[in-house]
C-alpha cells in the first residue's frame, strides 16, 4: 500500500464532458483496489460459525451450485470477472464434512454428475462453468485453482436408480462402495406399534395438528398395515401419514373437537376414496348395468370369475373379469388367445404354458395328450398381464373338460404351478373388495366369496364393510392349497384322488377328466389311422 500511495489519493472524479456517472463503477468492483481485497470463498473453520464436520445438503445440484463458479459483471457492454466474484459450491462448504445429494436430480442436470465423478476421483474442485464444458467460450474468465477436496458424499434416491448405475456406470461401483438399502416397512410387534403410536405424535406436534385419542391412533396404524399389505408389517410411507393426519386435523375443526377422532380418519380415507375412484365407479357402473358381463350367482361349465388390479396414479382397485375355456380333440395345445392376439405379457403366457405341464402331469399319463384347448379375458381390450390368474384359467379349463358348472358367485384369484399348489399373490386386498363391491351393490346372498391362496392369508387388510360382511357370514374369504380345494368349493363335488392302483374313484372330476383325455385321445389315434391308410 505504501508503493501505491497514488491509488489511494488520486482523484476518481470523472474527466469534464464524461457523459458516465461516477456510481456506474462503483467503488466496489473498481479494479484498482482488487490487489487488496480478501474474497473469502467458504469458512469451514471449527472456530468459526461451522461446529464440527460441515454437513450439507443441495437439493438444486446444477454444476455451478455443486463445483462453485466465476459470475461476471457487466461494463459498457461487455463482460469483465476479477477473484472477488468467485463463488463457493456445495463441495466447497462439504469440505472436510458430508454432501447429501438427490441421486435423480443430479443425474438431470447436464455436466453435474460428471464433475462430481471427476472431483471425488481427483480429490480437488476444480470450478468450470457450463460453457467451458461445451467450448463456446466469448468472454475473459478466471480459471481458479484446483481446491484440495476430502469429503464423504451421500447419494439417496430409489432402488431401482441404484441397480440402473451399476449396470451403466462402470465408475459408480468404485466411486460409491458403501450401499445402505432402508426397508420401508416395519415389523408389526408391540414394541414397534408404541413406537409408531409415538412418531404419529410426534408428526402432530410438528405440524401443529391436534392430539389424536387412542382410537385414532389405532386408526391410523390399522391404514398403515394397510398401506404395507401386510396384517404383519407397518408402511414407514411418512409422507402418507402426514397428509391423512392433516386432513382428519381438518375434519376435527369442522366437528369442533379438540382432538382428532377414529371417525375424523375414517371420514378422511373416505374423502381420499372418493376423489380418486372415477375410473373403479365408471367400471362397477358398467358391470352392474350389463355392459360388462359379470355372474354372481348361477352355475357355468367352463367359465369362472379371476379377480385383476388396475392402478392409475396412486389409486388401484380391484376390477372382476370372465375367463371362458372351451376344449375338443386337437394336438395337445393350449390356446392362450390373449397371447395369439398380442394381448397377453409374456408372465401371463408363462402361466398358460404352466397349465400344460399340469394337465399332461396329471391326467393320462400313459397317453399322449390330445388337447386343443383355447382360454381368454372376455371383453379385454388392453393388455393382460401376471399370472395372478393362472389358478382360474386352470379351473375352468378343469371344468370344461369335466363338464362340471363353476358356482358363479365365487371369484378365483391365484397363480399355480405345475404341481397344482396355489401360489401367492399381490394386490390380494383390493381384488376382494372389487368383488365385493360388485356382490354388495347386486345383493349379498351369503353364497358369495373370493378364494386366495392360502399364503396370502396374512397379507389380508380389508376395509371395514367387508370384514363385517364377513362376520355376518354374507360374504366369504377361503384360502386354498391346491387346485383341487378350489375345485372343489367351486363345483361342490367330490374331485378324487387316484388309489393304490392308479386310479380315480369313480364319478369323480378327476376321473371324468382323465376319461376326456383318454377319448380325445383315442379320436386322435383313430384319426391318424384313417389319415395313414387313405395315403396307402
Amino acid at each position: 500500500m505504501i508503493d501505491n500511495t497514488e491509488l489511494f489519493l488520486s482523484d476518481d472524479a470523472p474527466p469534464e464532458g464524461d457523459i458516465f456517472p461516477k456510481n456506474l463503477i462503483t467503488q466496489k468492483h473498481n479494479p484498482k483496489y482488487n490487489r487488496y481485497r480478501v474474497n473469502v470463498v467458504v469458512a469451514n473453520d471449527s472456530d468459526g460459525d461451522t461446529k464440527g464436520s460441515p454437513l450439507i445438503f443441495e437439493d438444486h445440484p446444477t454444476l455451478a451450485k455443486l463445483i462453485g463458479r466465476v459470475e461476471h459483471l457487466s461494463q459498457f457492454g461487455a463482460l469483465v470477472t476479477d477473484f472477488t466474484m468467485i463463488r463457493a459450491g456445495a463441495l466447497h462448504r462439504a469440505n472436510g464434512g458430508y454432501l447429501v445429494l438427490d441421486v435423480r436430480k443430479i443425474l438431470s442436470e447436464p455436466f453435474a454428475w460428471e464433475a462430481l465423478k471427476r472431483a471425488l476421483r481427483a480429490k480437488e474442485i476444480k470450478i468450470v462453468s457450463a460453457v467451458d464444458e461445451m467450448g463456446f467460450t466469448s468472454t475473459v474468465s478466471l480459471e481458479p485453482e484446483p481446491i484440495p477436496l476430502d469429503v464423504k458424499v451421500i447419494l439417496i434416491g430409489e432402488r431401482i436408480v441404484y441397480y440402473l448405475l451399476c449396470d451403466l456406470d462402470p465408475e459408480f461401483g468404485d466411486l460409491f462402495k458403501i450401499e445402505v438399502d432402508f426397508d420401508d416397512q416395519l415389523q408389526r410387534t408391540d414394541d414397534n406399534v408404541e413406537l409408531y403410536a409415538r412418531l404419529i405424535a410426534t408428526i402432530a406436534q410438528a405440524h401443529k395438528l391436534r392430539p389424536l385419542n387412542a382410537d385414532a391412533v389405532a386408526t391410523v396404524i390399522e391404514q398403515t398395515a394397510r398401506l404395507a399389505e401386510d396384517s404383519q408389517k407397518l408402511s414407514l410411507r411418512v409422507g402418507l401419514i402426514t397428509t391423512l393426519l392433516q386432513e382428519a386435523n381438518h375434519w376435527a375443526g369442522i366437528d369442533g373437537r379438540q382432538t382428532i377422532a377414529a371417525s375424523n380418519i375414517q371420514h378422511t380415507l373416505d374423502e381420499q376414496l372418493r376423489r380418486s375412484s372415477r375410473v373403479q365407479e365408471l367400471s362397477q357402473e358398467a358391470i352392474e348395468r350389463g355392459t360388462r358381463l359379470i355372474t354372481t350367482d348361477g352355475s357355468e361349465i367352463g367359465q369362472i370369475n379371476a379377480l385383476s388390479v388396475l392402478t392409475i396414479g396412486k389409486f388401484a382397485f380391484g376390477q372382476p373379469s370372465r375367463i371362458t375355456a372351451r376344449v375338443r380333440s386337437g394336438a395337445g395345445k393350449v390356446i392362450d388367445i390373449e397371447r395369439e392376439a398380442k394381448l397377453g405379457g409374456p408372465l401371463h403366457s408363462k402361466g398358460v404354458l404352466i397349465l400344460s405341464g399340469y394337465l399332461a402331469a396329471q391326467f393320462a399319463k400313459d397317453v399322449p395328450l390330445s388337447l386343443w384347448a383355447s382360454l381368454v379375458f372376455e371383453q379385454s381390450y388392453g393388455g393382460v398381464d401376471g399370472d395372478s390368474a393362472s389358478c382360474a384359467e386352470l379351473c375352468a379349463l378343469l371344468s370344461a373338460l369335466s363338464e362340471t358348472p363353476i358356482k358363479q358367485s365365487f371369484a378365483v384369484t391365484g397363480s399355480v404351478n405345475q404341481l397344482g399348489v396355489v401360489q401367492a399373490i399381490g394386490g390380494v386386498n383390493e381384488k376382494i373388495e372389487g368383488f365385493f363391491d360388485i356382490c354388495a351393490a347386486r345383493g349379498l346372498t351369503g353364497e358369495q366369496g373370493v378364494l386366495i391362496p392360502a399364503a396370502n392369508v396374512k397379507h389380508l387388510m380389508l376395509k371395514q364393510e367387508v370384514v363385517d360382511a364377513a362376520k355376518a357370514g354374507s360374504f366369504g374369504i377361503y384360502p386354498m392349497e391346491s387346485v383341487s380345494d378350489a375345485i372343489a368349493l367351486l363345483t361342490g363335488e367330490d374331485v378324487g384322488e387316484r388309489d393304490k392302483d392308479g386310479a380315480f374313484p369313480t364319478n369323480t372330476i378327476n376321473f371324468r377328466i382323465e376319461a376326456k383325455l383318454r377319448h380325445f385321445s383315442d379320436l386322435q389315434r383313430k384319426q391318424q389311422r384313417g389319415e395313414e391308410e387313405q395315403a396307402s
